[in-house]
């Protein structure tokens, strides 16, 4: 670690790095290698606590009221896709979000999001995150008439069943968005703002590799918790990778405050963890996977708010006719075998794909086209998040076309009362 670090400094003083490595990608790479070493030097010594001030862990998210964990214990269920959704439904419910991202070698956050271009700002103190949208007001959404087979009337239909049936805590009243309606003429609506933070913001290309070992990915998720300057946020999602290794040991031995630290009244115990988000798919191998991600959160203390059963059939955009591609009921029969709520199903949406790839707004039935766009940096018929002519606007407004919308809007309104119930309890 010392020769590893040695190396990174000298490189910085002689200029003798790569002509691709940038000034911000060497202070990285050196600040990584000090925080892992003190890290290291803590661990061996058995102590609990920081040694340096440059690696004290101190916790601003004074600003930030209530903290959802997205987990799974399988790869490519769906995270980043439950996580952007969610956000972008807590925005279009009034609330303000931000979406942390630790999945550290392979962040997808800033392409779901149209962000691949965008950098960190450095401002005293930490990070500013980027800004994905203010808090605004948005004109009334495209009128859209899906079939009657479409997923947005079946899928939702299954989810009503599937959430009366779960175990509910006491409703509680939820912030509504702020909406205009004259005369039968569709409502604007208002929006709470979104904010982001990824390492893909810091890496100079979307093709970089992240080959750290677990004290530097340690050290990483710390630097997030510690040195990100949120704005005052309802909630904050953490997009995690999957398993139960280091990065979630990480945010489990950050995030969950001790009930003698909590009455100190120190900073990082007004931040609240209000528990987890688990997703699985339908299929056994995957839900198999996921109940060891139930079995962390039971042994670590976290909460789990409810499961989300991803991938549970697909809609044609055409037709409307609905298939079980990779089973059903998965998810929600888990969900009931660890006594927690399951918050519904999600179909596969060629839209959705559209939407984050393309940057096109959601088109369904005769409005569907041929799907192809000028090919991007990857040789593909995606751009990575460019924008089509006549789609210029916001994601979170194209996004109130996309048939998904309408399952994520009740997937929110579950969220936001488990965590309200959660806080008048306390």
């Amino acid at each position: 670690m010392l020769e590893n670090l040695r190396k990174v400094l000298l490189s910085a003083i002689i200029g003798e790095s790569s002509a691709k490595e940038s000034q911000s990608d060497i202070m990285l790479g050196i600040i990584v290698h000090l925080r892992s070493l003190v890290y290291l030097r803590t661990t061996a010594a058995g102590g609990s606590k920081s040694i340096c001030r440059l690696c004290s862990i101190t916790m601003p998210l004074d600003n930030v009221k209530h903290i959802v964990l997205i987990l799974s214990g399988k790869g490519g269920v769906g995270k980043s896709s439950i996580t952007t959704q969610l956000a972008l439904s807590l925005c279009l419910a009034g609330h303000s979000v931000g979406v942390l991202d630790v999945d550290l070698t392979g962040p997808s956050i800033p392409r779901l999001l149209g962000l691949e271009s965008a950098k960190i700002t450095q401002a005293p103190g930490g990070w500013l995150p980027v800004e994905v949208h203010a808090s605004q007001t948005l004109p009334p959404p495209p009128t859209r008439a899906p079939s009657p087979n479409s997923c947005e009337n079946g899928l939702s239909a299954q989810n009503e069943d599937a959430s009366s049936a779960s175990s509910a805590p006491p409703s509680s009243p939820t912030p509504q968005p702020t909406t205009t309606k004259t005369n039968g003429t569709p409502a604007t609506q208002r929006i709470g703002s979104l904010h982001a933070i990824s390492l893909g913001f810091l890496l100079p290309s979307r093709s970089s590799a992240v080959v750290w070992r677990g004290p530097k990915k340690t050290a990483m998720i710390r630097q997030f918790m510690s040195d990100v300057l949120w704005p005052p946020l309802d909630y904050l999602l953490i997009d995690t990778p999957p398993g139960t290794s280091d990065e979630h040991i990480s945010l489990a031995e950050t995030l969950l405050v001790p009930p003698s630290a909590a009455t100190s009244g120190s900073a990082s115990s007004k931040a609240k963890l209000a528990g987890a988000v688990v997703v699985t798919t339908p299929q056994a191998v995957a839900v198999s996977d996921v109940r060891k991600e139930l079995g962390f959160c039971k042994k670590v203390g976290i909460e789990v708010l409810g499961v989300v059963e991803n991938m549970s059939g697909y809609v044609c955009e055409c037709c409307g006719v609905g298939t079980n591609l990779f089973g059903k009921g998965g998810g929600e029969v888990m969900a009931g075998e660890f006594g927690v709520r399951f918050l519904g199903r999600v179909p596969v949406d060629g839209q959705w794909g559209v939407l984050v790839e393309e940057g096109r707004r959601p088109r369904y039935g005769g409005d569907v086209g041929d799907g192809e766009n000028e090919e991007g940096d990857d040789g593909g018929r995606y751009s990575g998040g460019g924008q089509a002519e006549g789609d210029e606007g916001l994601l979170v407004d194209k996004y109130r076309s996309c048939s998904l919308q309408g399952i994520f809007e009740e997937i929110s309104k579950q969220v936001v009362e488990i965590v309200e119930a959660q806080s008048m309890d306390e």
